[in-house]
């Protein structure tokens, strides 16, 4: 193609017999070129090289337009066309030069409701280079003026409300109120200045890498406050990845692998649009805040002005503070419990070296239990709230008299206390290592460093000194479980060992009293030449509390299959599982399910020589125990012979299985050191 015509032809002459064939080539025209590109042919002057490709009359030729340019189109609205492609850089055929043809139009069709309308190869190029995209998209944007304003008005409303919510994460789950929503974040008006100041193509650029940036902020924000709800914590970026895998295996059981499947490809889609989502809504404020500098930049002032006066007089919008910046305080925490963690880790191991008992003779450790059968048992979420809260309290208050009743007439006595767990609402798993370990484990790095670590833990104490057979029954365990080294267990029973072959209760595999029966006729029941120390976890009460199993004759157990019809009478999770109501109901049964399984076992199977030890792992999820409730757990202490119980006659603990409100509050670190020490054993410290 040259690079310029000398002399343009003169126009061909106008037929007589089609008077309205020159109107009609300029109404062609004006269709397919873009706004800054639209010329009169009543002017005379040569068209200018559109993006459409066709030629009016002899070709002309320009240099293409430079910098930062905005365009508006006829229908009064402005394009921005760097936000999809600077026009001036190509030509829809990919002319090197940088220019741009226009050609004449082909004659314009009428639709049937006689509307003149330009033929596709004008007023809709076929082209497929983003200059033809855009030119289509002015071509409908002229001749449907009000559809453009809405949509356009839509597209940057919704764009200003998504990064609006985006900056007031996070915000807690329970007892969130819609007023948390009226505040000022100070972050958007920092975000308003940056983009008004800079040029278009480097705010584009600056708009789109910091919209992903707040998309990636939200999703740890989002992870944040689901951890705050079940766990009691925020989302740590160091360790807590990995439980993201717990809480989808937990939903499987729960609701179905299908159900789980299509709510985890549903939550994958949302995180890619939220990122899309949110760069291009980024990207139109700024385009939006760039078209008038001077006036985004003097409403910007007032922002600022405004956030800084209110924020100073700390002034407040219904109860709650006007401004916030809470965008910049959740990066502050992240990082700060980035850094924590990592400093924790070298400062853990160092601890988790030193021992108390670390080089304790086996001859010293637990003398006063020798001969005893020692039951540790820790039952799934039983927490202070199921003994404490109004609505669950009544009816588990009822089990733990009745049991306790049961117990003293079959000749056991009780004391029982509290602890404060290392965990609230899950991961089960740090509730139990802290009461074994005598180490305060609240995070998986400070598990994964003492379940590697010769720290000894209470259920291994008895397997060092010889004289006790050890065991453990976990019916949640459905994997390889590594930890049995570090509890010292000689021999773990798990779900899929324990003979069961009834109905599993949403996740849990299996009821407890089931479990416990199983353990009566392959362990417990069985002679033997040593005593028996033996861990169970029972998870009968493990959210979402629904189906929850019954009760049935000990005699009936079988296999298992007599839960079936039980089993499918109950309630489905997904009537449990987001009601708060119906949550709380059911945790209280399970908790009563639970003890009564626990306690009937001992009166049934339970021996001059037993001694029972149960607590709860943590109290279940805020949504049933409430927002500001504590990490207490309650721990009893059963036994028939009463040197057991006079060893922790100093402790202050209650008589019976219901701990009163004022009894002490230990730390669950500190259970290990002061039941060895209360049962004779000898500190002999190791490590630093």
């Amino acid at each position: 193609m040259p690079a310029s015509t000398p002399s343009p032809a003169p126009p061909a002459p106008t037929s007589p017999a089609d008077p309205d064939a020159e109107a009609t080539t300029d109404s062609a025209l004006t269709a397919s070129a873009g706004p800054d590109d639209t010329r009169s042919a009543t002017e005379g002057k040569p068209a200018d090289q559109g993006d459409a490709g066709g030629t009016a009359g002899p070709t002309t030729e320009r240099p293409a337009p430079q910098g930062d340019t905005e365009h508006s189109d006829d229908a009064g609205d402005t394009v921005d066309v760097g936000d999809t492609v600077d026009v001036g850089d190509a030509d829809d055929t990919g002319d090197a030069g940088g220019t741009r043809s226009t050609t004449a139009a082909s004659p314009a069709a009428q639709d049937p409701a006689g509307e003149v309308v330009a033929a596709e190869t004008s007023g809709a190029p076929r082209g497929r280079g983003a200059g033809a995209r855009l030119a289509r998209l002015r071509a409908w944007r002229e001749r449907y003026p009000r559809a453009a304003r809405v949509v356009w008005w839509t597209t940057t409303v919704l764009s200003v409300v998504l990064l609006y919510l985006a900056l007031l994460l996070p915000v807690p789950l329970t007892g969130f109120e819609p007023r948390m929503l009226l505040r000022l974040p100070g972050e958007a008006v920092v975000v308003a200045a940056v983009l008004t100041a800079l040029p278009r193509r480097p705010r584009v650029v600056v708009a789109a890498l910091g919209g992903a940036g707040l998309a990636a902020l939200t999703v740890v924000n989002l992870l944040d406050m689901g951890f705050g709800s079940y766990l009691g914590r925020g989302f740590n970026l160091v360790l807590d990845w990995e439980l993201l895998d717990d809480a989808r295996s937990y939903l499987a059981d729960s609701l179905g692998g299908t159900t789980t499947a299509l709510l985890t490809a549903g939550v994958l889609v949302l995180v890619v649009a939220l990122f899309a989502g949110m760069a291009a809504a980024m990207v139109r404020v700024g385009t939006v805040l760039g078209r008038d500098a001077q006036t985004s930049t003097r409403v910007t002032l007032v922002a600022g002005s405004v956030w800084i006066t209110c924020s100073v007089l700390t002034v407040q919008l219904a109860g709650q503070p006007l401004t916030v910046h809470r965008a910049a305080g959740a990066l502050n925490a992240q990082t700060d419990r980035v850094r924590d963690t990592l400093r924790d880790e070298a400062a853990f191991d160092k601890e988790a070296r030193a021992d108390r008992f670390g080089n304790t003779p086996a001859a010293q450790l637990v003398p006063d239990l020798r001969g005893k059968d020692v039951v540790f048992t820790f039952i799934e979420s039983y927490g202070r709230s199921a003994i404490e809260d109004p609505v669950m309290a009544p009816g588990v208050d009822r089990t733990l008299a009745s049991s306790t009743a049961a117990l003293e007439k079959a000749g056991y006595r009780a004391k029982s206390g509290w602890l404060t767990s290392a965990t609230y609402g899950g991961s089960s798993w740090l509730g139990h290592s802290t009461t074994l370990s005598g180490l305060w484990i609240d995070n998986q790095q400070r598990y994964r460093t003492v379940m590697a670590s010769d720290h000894l833990s209470l259920t291994k104490a008895f397997q060092k000194t010889g004289a006790w057979d050890t065991v453990g029954v976990m019916p949640g365990v459905q994997k390889g479980w590594p930890e049995q080294k570090y509890y010292g267990l000689d021999k773990v029973y798990n779900a899929f060992q324990l003979g069961y072959q009834g109905p599993k209760f949403s996740w849990s595999t299996m009821p407890d009293q089931y479990a416990l029966e199983a353990y009566q006729r392959m362990v417990h029941g069985k002679q033997r030449d040593k005593p028996l120390m033996s861990e169970i976890i029972l998870t009968s009460s493990h959210q979402p509390w629904a189906p929850i199993p019954k009760m049935v004759g000990w005699d009936e157990l079988g296999d298992g299959s007599v839960f079936g019809p039980i089993e499918k009478a109950g309630r489905r999770a997904g009537d449990v599982i987001a009601d708060t109501t119906a949550s709380r109901e059911e945790y209280g049964k399970s908790i009563q399910y639970s003890v009564t399984a626990l306690t009937q076992w001992l009166e049934r199977y339970g021996t001059d020589d037993t001694v029972l030890v149960f607590l709860g792992d943590h109290q279940p999820i805020s949504r049933v125990s409430g927002t500001h409730a504590s990490r207490d757990v309650p721990i009893s202490i059963v036994a028939k012979d009463p040197k057991v119980l006079d060893r922790i006659a100093d402790w202050g603990w209650t008589d019976g299985l219901r701990p009163a409100h004022g009894a002490p509050v230990w730390k669950m670190s500190a259970f290990r050191d002061r039941f060895l020490l209360a049962y004779g054993s000898t500190p002999h410290p190791s490590g630093g």
